[in-house]
């Protein structure tokens, strides 16, 4: 296994890819995100302890979208069941990313809490327990200290969280020395991951415009309600999609087609 440094333009290049291969399959992408997203709401409905085990499975199911990404660029379709890769991928392998996903759901909980701190834990009911929203708590001065307090904590947890899942199924390295790899590439990539969100921050922001002002001239806020949050869940399929070729030009992975390796 080797780091790879990478020019700031290549952060660009990711974008582009990332979109291209959900292109090139956007049925399966738009089928597993769903599939992916409504993975993860279940499991979060489960009493007392549903966001703690959503937290934990979310670097597996993360991998399950890079697996499908690789598989589509090689050309082949992904079926739904990659979504469970790092369950079948072996005892030793399976231990590893649990351990990953302990260690990811505490962080985040931990976040959640200091954040907590801040406005009585308004803005973590919102985020985990979906309570609800209105404009008197989002317009609160402590709820938003909170929110962009736990955004800021959040850059160096997902530093470390973004190529360790790759690293512990295609490499397998232990959980903690896969996050301290992946909080190292990142930094030593910088310039090419921030490219990399601002690309994505245009695109989010051109395809909501673009939605908003074709739904508005043909069917006014009725239409733009109905298509604004689909048309944002694609635009999120196609990230995802993206994160696999961040971590394929940071670290050596396996040639197109092998989902293992020793």
């Amino acid at each position: 296994m080797k780091l790879h440094i990478v020019p700031a333009k290549q952060g660009l290049i990711w974008v582009q890819q990332g979109i291209r291969t959900f292109w090139r399959q956007p049925l399966a992408f738009t089928g597993l995100f769903f599939l992916f997203m409504a993975w993860v709401s279940v499991l979060s409905m489960i009493p007392v302890i549903g966001a703690a085990v959503a937290l934990l499975v979310l670097p597996a199911a993360t991998l399950g979208l890079m697996v499908a990404t690789e598989q589509a660029a090689s050309g082949k379709f992904p079926m739904p069941t990659v979504l469970m890769i790092a369950f079948r991928a072996g005892q030793q392998r399976l231990k590893a990313m649990l351990t990953l996903g302990l260690l990811y759901a505490g962080s985040f909980l931990a976040v959640m809490l200091v954040s907590a701190l801040v406005d009585g834990g308004g803005f973590a009911k919102v985020y985990l327990a979906n309570a609800p929203i209105t404009p008197e708590v989002v317009n609160a001065s402590d709820f938003q200290m909170a929110m962009w307090l736990a955004t800021v904590l959040y850059i160096p947890l997902s530093m470390m969280f973004w190529h360790a899942p790759a690293l512990v199924h295609w490499h397998g390295i232990p959980p903690v020395k896969s996050m301290f790899f992946s909080a190292v590439a990142c930094w030593r990539n910088l310039g090419a991951f921030a490219v990399y969100l601002l690309a994505w921050v245009g695109v989010f922001v051109v395809g909501a415009t673009v939605i908003l002002t074709i739904s508005s001239a043909l069917g006014g806020n009725d239409l733009t309600g109905a298509v604004l949050m689909p048309g944002a869940l694609l635009m999120a399929a196609m990230f995802f999609t993206s994160v696999y070729f961040s971590v394929k030009d940071c670290f050596d992975l396996p040639s197109p087609g092998s989902e293992t390796q020793a």
